[in-house]
């Protein structure tokens, strides 16, 4: 029996001390960010994330201590019982290895510790792969390996201190048992206070990093899957007189009131929209040696209508996209395009304009089935699509597709032949080369994320000068516009307002002329501004403002897991649950 019980034991006590000493790795491979807080913290980072490691080893320690109790009642060798432990914990450990790897890859990118987010994008394997560099795949598949391999050696040292020997008094060793499932209870639990195990039981500084470092990753992406689709069970909604009251005011689907001077000087203008894959004003702003890392555009800043206000909805190119075509806000957990029954139903500029004779075409250089693009896409009017398996381009292709230089030769033909056709056109274009992993056939930085934004500057801006040099160009509205921002500088915060903020220009030849639009906004403004200066009826968006007009409210917003962020002249205001 004590064999049993110190079996037990060393389940416990190993599975806590293998989930603690993932905490100074993941202070390690995010160092820049560690670096900035004190020693004294980063250790209290191992001591405030015990709660959520032995709530996790409770749930490893819960099987075997159920076998454990019935090898009192089931006679077997210990050799069966044995392989059976060593088959459990090798699941176990390919399971946490696999969760440790991943996050520790995500964090970067997304700002917060692994959760049911990432299900979104791994029912399309390929494209949620295609983020991943070929070194950063290595690395992490080898940091996988070697987790895997630890825990599985040290799991195997622990069950051999099993024994299933014969006991003679056997229900009073299985109320023992049974006790102790009563401690492994608690410690899945989180203790015998009101509140249970959450993320929050280990926040303890003002530190966000140094929070999120606490957490456990197996425990924020169990705990997370299947909450996505409940909101009534998440949150306290406010009754309908009450919403009404708060809400109401804010609505954008109300009539313009055409404003003095319009920004074009048509109202039937070609419209296209570029939706710049990462384009984040950190970076749009930066410059190497003094040398612009986004030259053309800043020049199209200074050439045409710049919104020095605005704001990207979310951290994820699907959640923008909706925001930027469909005038719908992201949301914080979830991603609307990804639910067709509902992501149909929604409004969109495309629909809108096909209604007044537009011919409307998109255009994608990769895969549009990731995240259900394509899906959405075509029901909410856009007639035509054009995807990387439609085109037979004598070019290489990344990860994500075929590169931008190659697309934007195509896509600037394509216009210039939508042109000639006489009919008034709506054309989007998605770029991709400046998506993780940055590799780009161009060479201006040494440092990979603003050489690849580079690449793509350079494509867009050879992209217009071709449409500026044609008869097109006179009739012709470019709207430049980011599907969200990166986390540039590293460390930056995931939840601030530097963090999603992203350039909006609108150029070509139908622009009246240059303007500085100050008013805040948000991707979800777009439709009305736009739709507004085409007099077009956008009663339909009910949460996109025209920025233009002086009868709405105008503020930006953004969201990410668990908060959002307001934003105007009086300043910002985030909630972070």
């Amino acid at each position: 029996m004590k064999r049993r019980l110190l079996f037990l034991l060393a389940v416990f006590a190993a599975t806590t001390l293998l989930m603690a000493l993932q905490k100074p790795v993941f202070l390690l491979f995010h160092a820049a960010q560690a670096a900035e807080a004190p020693m004294a913290e980063r250790l209290l980072v191992l001591w405030h994330g015990l709660s959520l490691d032995m709530t996790v080893a409770g749930y490893v320690t819960a099987l075997p201590l159920l076998a454990t109790l019935a090898s009192l009642w089931v006679s077997l060798s210990d050799r069966v019982w044995r392989r059976m432990f060593r088959g459990y914990f090798l699941v176990v450990s390919l399971f946490t290895a696999a969760v440790f790897a991943v996050d520790l890859a995500l964090y970067g990118y997304w700002g917060f510790r692994i959760d049911a987010t990432i299900l979104i994008y791994l029912s399309d394997p390929k494209g949620a792969l295609a983020s991943i560099g070929a070194w950063e795949a290595v690395r992490q598949v080898l940091l996988f390996v070697l987790s895997a391999g630890v825990m599985t050696w040290v799991y195997d040292r622990v069950v051999r201190l099993f024994s299933g020997e014969r006991v003679r008094l056997r229900l009073p060793a299985s109320g023992v048992l049974l006790f102790a499932g009563g401690l492994c209870f608690l410690a899945i639990r989180g203790g015998v206070t009101v509140a249970t195990a959450n993320v929050s039981k280990v926040c303890f500084s003002a530190d966000t990093f140094l929070n999120h470092a606490a957490i456990n990753p197996v425990f924020s992406l169990l705990s997370s899957v299947g909450d996505g689709d409940d909101y009534a069970a998440m949150y306290p909604f406010f009754e309908e007189e009450e919403r009404a009251r708060r809400f109401e005011r804010l609505r954008g689907d109300r009539p313009s009131a055409v404003p003095d001077t319009g920004l074009l000087r048509t109202s039937r203008p070609n419209v296209v929209v570029v939706i710049c894959e990462s384009f984040g004003r950190t970076l749009m702003d930066e410059r190497v040696d003094g040398e612009e890392v986004m030259p053309n555009m800043q020049r199209f800043r200074r050439e045409g209508v710049w919104f020095e206000n605005f704001f990207a909805n979310s951290f994820r190119t699907d959640r923008g996209e909706v925001a930027v075509l469909s005038g719908f806000p992201a949301q914080t957990r979830t991603s609307v395009m990804k639910l067709p029954a509902r992501s149909r139903r929604l409004p969109s500029i495309a629909r809108s304009l096909a209604r007044e004779g537009y011919v409307t075409r998109f255009v994608y250089g990769g895969d549009l089935n990731f995240t259900d693009q394509a899906s959405y896409m075509y029901a909410t009017g856009w007639q035509q699509l054009t995807q990387q398996k439609d085109l037979s381009l004598d070019a290489p292709t990344s990860k994500w597709g075929y590169a931008d230089d190659v697309m934007a030769g195509w896509f600037g033909d394509e216009v210039l032949r939508l042109a000639g056709t006489g009919r008034h056109f709506l054309a989007g274009w998605l770029t991709l080369s400046s998506h993780e992993p940055f590799e780009v056939p161009y060479v201006r930085f040494e440092d990979k994320i603003l050489n690849a934004v580079a690449f793509t500057d350079d494509c867009v801006g050879r992209m217009i000068g071709q449409w500026r040099r044609s008869p097109a160009w006179d009739d012709l509205l470019v709207v430049l516009i980011a599907d969200h921002a990166y986390p540039y500088p590293a460390g930056l915060p995931y939840n601030v307002g530097r963090r999603h903020r992203i350039p909006m220009i609108w150029t070509g030849g139908a622009v009246a002329g240059p303007a500085v639009v100050e008013e805040y906004g948000s991707q979800i403004d777009l439709a009305a501004t736009l739709l507004g200066q085409m007099e077009v009826d956008h009663t339909p968006f009910i949460y996109s403002k025209d920025l233009l007009s002086p009868s709405v409210p105008k503020f930006g917003y953004w969201c990410f897991n668990e908060g959002f962020g307001i934003a105007d002249p009086q300043g910002e205001t985030v909630y972070d649950c």
